[in-house]
This record gives C-alpha cells, structure tokens and sequence, in this order.
C-alpha cells in the first residue's frame, strides 16, 4: 500500500543516533562526569511535583553558595546564559533607560545588542580585547553619562580576561547605577563575591565549570535591583523571562507556586549535580585548583614557544586561556589537527578577538594537570605537522 504522505521519514532518522567522544578543552561546554550523567538519565518528573520544587529549592542555596549571596530573589533561567543575560536586561531596563556597557570582547557586545533593542540610551566604555577596566575608567563614564545600570563580564571569555572587581560595586552605588555582572565563563574557577562586591545582579551558565549541559543559567538580583525590576512602568517585553513570573515558580515571593512554562527538568538534575559538586569541593579549592592548573598550561605554552595573549599575568582568566596564534600557521590549521588526531577540541577566537587566538577552557571536570599535559602533547605535535608558510 503506498503512503498518502507527501513527506517521507528522513533516512538520516532511520539510521543510529552517534555521538563522538571527544575531549572538550574549548570555552565551553564542557566535559559532563558520570555522576552528572546519571543524573541526566533520572526519570522526568512533573515541573510542579513537590519533589521538583524541593531540587529547586536545592538548586538555589547552591547557587547563593557559589555566587556568595543571601539573595532571596535567586533562581536558574530555563535557557543559557545568552537568557539570563536577557532576563537581567529585560527585566531592569526599560525604553529610555541610560544604559552603560563595559565592552573588552564579544559579551559587552551582545549585552549592548540587547539594550539597544529594549529602546535603552546605551553607552559603551570600550577596552581592547586584553585588558580590563579600572575603578577610574568606569567613574568617567559613570561620570559622563549617568547611568541607572552598568554591565561589565567577570570572565571575558572572548579574550581570556578576568575583571577586577573590588570597588565597583560601591562605585556605581556612589553614582545611583546597578552593577549588572556577567560570571557565565568564571564561576566557580575564579573569586567572586556578589554581596561583598555589591553586584546587584549576577548570572552564569550551567555548561562551564558546573559541567552540566547547557540549558539552565543561574541568577541572582539584589534588594535594589528587585525595587528597580519591580516598580517598573511597563511590563518586561518578554513573558518567558518575566521575573515576577519566575520568581513565583521558583518560591521566591512568599506565594503558592503557580505554573509558569514547563522548567527543563532533566537539566535541573544535572544543574542540581553540579552545584552539590562544587559544594563539596568547596568554592576555595575549585578556585585553587583552577588556577594551579592553568599556571601549568601557561608554563608549558610558552615552553612551546608560544605567546599568551593576556600580557598582564594577574588579568588571566583561569578557565579560558587565550593563546596568540603563532606567526606562520593558520590557526584553522592548528585547531582541526588536535580534532583529527588526538579528539581534542579547542577554538579560535570569537568577536574581537577572531583571528588572533586560539583558546584553550580547563573548566570543572576538566580542570586536571592529565588535561593540561596531554593539551600541550597534543599542541606539540601541531605545531611539527601543520604547514608553515615562510614568513
């Protein structure tokens, strides 16, 4: 009997799901562990189970843990941390509203994207992708401008640049701004401090050092700026990231929980793993070893010949290192040969940055000195095999 459908079963479908094994030491994401990995293959509850919301309930004490809050507005977006940082900005600003953004890579980029499409009056501060900002770069434009909000990136993944934060917090406080941060590709692998810093709004990503897959970000809003999100004007342009929504569903306004989208179960599963990992470890070891790893990466680098491309050794990010690409090669060249004939991934660079480096992530699970090696055995024999014009 021939079918009456004018759109066949794809044969591709028909043919086994295959997944290479590879080990990932890009930017991210990153390895996940077993024990994350059984967590993924739990059975899925219902989103408004009691169970779901005792993981939940879980999920944010480990994130006020890792981002060192007592922050009752505290929850995982259901979505990547290209949302939360939507979430935030949707959330605080409103058409008209003066925003001011710190842009040393590609997520300063992204993050004054967003607010030009609220309607926002956005002002960039800029560095070269590199560097990092100082207290008295930040007061001029604060200064300047005068804005109700301030974003800069903790960990500019882009560049390889870990931001200075003390002192801006009670800067941006001085000048009646929000300090909006991005900790998306250094949480957990390098300090941060949301109440201490006075960071009245910090977000990240599961898929980084949490090592679980991509798909919930963690944040956190302080008491002013739930007063800012909360006495808005006009509604949030976005119903998903609404946080008068999400902050019911994550019991964080003192209301029953009432329904709002269907949460990303599984993923709290493994979110929920990761957070209880790091809280095991505990958040100054994981900073430790970060650290005590990549100054091995770095030593063996340039050990190689090659150049680091954060000049200032304080500004290194410890889960992302970015590596100038060596004169004479090709950095595709490079990259595909690690892909090819040892699984390894890593990548170029990204934003400003393209073209200029190739970047290496020791993140979480695969933050190890066995990792460090066998990148640098890896890049070794790159650099004999790839071709190498004369210049």
């Amino acid at each position: 009997m021939s079918s009456m459908l004018p759109v066949g079963p794809p044969s591709s479908l028909l043919l086994p799901l295959h997944v290479p094994q590879r080990l990932l030491l890009g930017p991210g994401p990153s390895d996940v562990s077993p024990r994350i990995r059984a967590a993924g293959a739990l059975p899925i509850l219902s989103p408004m189970a009691p169970e779901t919301f005792q993981i939940m309930d879980d999920i944010k004490k480990g994130i006020q843990y890792a981002f060192q809050t007592q922050n009752p507005l505290t929850i995982a977006v259901s979505g990547s941390g290209h949302c939360a940082m939507e979430t935030a900005l949707f959330n605080v600003v409103e058409k008209g509203d003066v925003v001011l953004i710190g842009v040393k890579g590609i997520w300063g980029e992204r993050a004054a994207d967003i607010a030009e499409r609220i309607g926002a009056e956005v002002h960039l501060l800029t560095k070269p992708p590199g560097e990092a900002f100082t207290l008295k770069d930040v007061e001029k434009g604060l200064s300047e401008h005068k804005p109700s909000l301030f974003f800069i990136t903790h960990g500019e993944s882009s560049s390889g640049v870990v931001q200075p934060l003390d002192g801006f917090g009670e800067l941006c406080h001085r000048y009646n701004c929000l300090l909006l941060v991005d900790s998306v590709a250094s949480l957990g692998g390098a300090p941060i401090f949301m109440d201490k810093q006075g960071i009245d709004i910090l977000y990240s990503g599961s898929q980084k050092v949490l090592n679980a897959p991509p798909g919930t970000a963690p944040i956190s809003f302080s008491e002013a700026a739930s007063k800012k999100m909360f006495s808005r004007k006009t509604k949030p342009p976005s119903l998903y990231v609404d946080m008068s929504w999400l902050a019911n569903y994550w019991g964080c306004d003192g209301k029953p929980r009432t329904y709002h989208h269907t949460g990303p179960i599984t993923n709290f599963f493994t979110l929920r793993e990761g957070l209880a990992i790091l809280a095991e470890k505990g958040l100054e070891p994981s900073w430790q070893m970060h650290r005590e790893n990549t100054l091995r990466l770095h030593k063996g680098l340039e050990a190689l010949g090659l150049k680091l491309f954060v000049k200032d050794p304080e500004l290194r990010l410890p889960t992302v290192t970015t590596v100038s690409v060596p004169v004479g090669y090709e950095w595709k060249d490079i990259i595909t040969y690690l892909m090819k004939n040892h699984s390894i991934e890593i990548t170029g660079g990204l934003g400003p940055s393209a073209g200029k480096v190739f970047r290496i992530g020791l993140m979480g699970y695969n933050s190890t000195q066995a990792n460090v090696d066998r990148v640098l055995d890896a890049l070794r024999d790159a650099l004999k095999h790839c071709p190498k014009s004369k210049i």
